[in-house]
């Protein structure tokens, strides 16, 4: 008996392990067919085979994890942001302090719509990674979204230190109006036009925020040179309405108020019925 008990433990044994390595196997051509499609951008097929092994994978080590983010980033490049988030919530906890968990969350949070916990995870990651322009930059858009333009302007101009463009001069338009000094918004607007002269956001903010400033001349102008940039903007041919109205130039501005309230601008139809009333009719 003792013999017979020794050979049956022996052999079960054996065909564990022989198992096991089996399993072992299959689950690192899995892994490896999975990044096989992540590097082809078939990110829907690259989660399914982490999903197999994840399923299986015990996570014994915490090497394992890297399964639950590589499949996190599937889902994100997918855009199946929940269930990436989910796996990130599991994730992280279990590396508390690694930066680019915390960026990859962030992302997530971005594509979900989620400022409040992009901001946490994005201060969270630059804590751990320390500043880098790239991050500091997207802190500063978060914090002018936000509202808190004081926090937002020294993000900016920090980064301004060392990378400028129309993007970021514009940026810095934004909150410069939003602290109360146009003068201080159209230099920047001024400067994003000279950087990129087709950036036609530079010339949209300009125009509205001289608009509300009742400088209806200076308003057109950018307005126009918008414009030319980009015929298709119809929020840009709607306040070029506005202004040419509030100049007295009626007639011109009724024609492009109706314009843009044809291509959708629901806002041009109040000012259709005050002022355009008659030349429609």
């Amino acid at each position: 008996m003792p013999k017979k008990f020794s050979l049956l433990y022996f052999l079960v044994s054996i065909s564990s392990l022989a198992f096991g390595q089996d399993e072992q196997a299959l689950w690192t051509k899995w892994e490896t067919e999975a990044d096989t499609l992540m590097n082809h951008q078939d990110f829907s097929g690259a989660a399914v085979f982490y999903s197999k092994i994840i399923s299986e994978c015990k996570f014994k080590e915490k090497s394992d994890y890297r399964l639950i983010y590589k499949r996190a980033v599937s889902y994100y490049s997918a855009n199946n942001f929940d269930s990436a988030l989910m796996d990130m919530n599991r994730f992280v906890p279990q590396f508390p302090e690694s930066p680019q968990a915390r960026i990859l969350r962030a992302l997530i949070y971005r594509g979900k719509g989620d400022s409040e916990n992009q901001l946490n995870d994005l201060q969270k990651a630059i804590e751990l990674r320390g500043p880098t322009t790239e991050l500091v930059r997207w802190r500063g858009a978060l914090l002018a979204d936000k509202g808190d333009y004081k926090a937002a302007k020294k993000d900016l101009e920090e980064v301004k230190q060392y990378q400028d463009d129309a993007e970021l001069e514009t940026n810095l338009g934004f909150i410069y109006y939003n602290l109360g000094s146009l003068d201080s918004a159209l230099v920047c607007f001024n400067k994003a036009i000279v950087l990129d002269v087709n950036y036609s956001p530079s010339y949209l903010y300009a125009g509205t925020f001289c608009l509300q400033e009742e400088k209806y001349d200076l308003a057109l102008k950018y307005l126009e040179l918008g414009l030319r940039i980009d015929p298709t903007n119809h929020s840009a041919l709607f306040y070029k309405g506005v202004s040419l109205v509030e100049l007295k130039r009626t007639d011109e501005g009724c024609r492009c108020l109706k314009k843009a309230f044809d291509a959708g601008e629901d806002d041009a139809a109040d000012y259709l019925k005050e002022y355009c009333y008659d030349i429609f009719k």
